[in-house]
């Protein structure tokens, strides 16, 4: 059975935040003051990241734009599955030892 993406970033060494999934929890989108806080706070998080992972095979705006703001700032963006294959983990048989 396939690890939740969580588990394979806390044995990657990982510290992983994801802004669009917790800021709705208290942000309301649909407030245009609040809206705008969301997107700076994700810009600030991002700003303080070292990489942008990509988890899902959706991306919306929001994620091209944090894609398109994480290349501004010189900070490297891959997929889940990208960073998993380079570790080792992607392929049958790997241990990722």
């Amino acid at each position: 059975m396939p690890e939740a993406p969580l588990t394979d970033f806390s044995r990657l060494c990982f510290s992983p935040i994801c802004p669009l999934l917790y800021l709705p929890l208290f942000l309301n989108d649909n407030v245009p003051e609040e809206h705008k806080a969301g997107i700076d706070m994700r810009q600030d998080m991002l700003r303080r990241s070292h990489t942008l992972i990509v988890c899902s095979g959706a991306v919306d705006e929001d994620v091209k734009n944090d894609i398109a703001v994480a290349g501004r700032l010189g900070i490297a963006a891959t997929t889940l599955d990208g960073v998993l294959a380079v570790k080792g983990h992607g392929g049958p048989g790997h241990t990722g030892h």
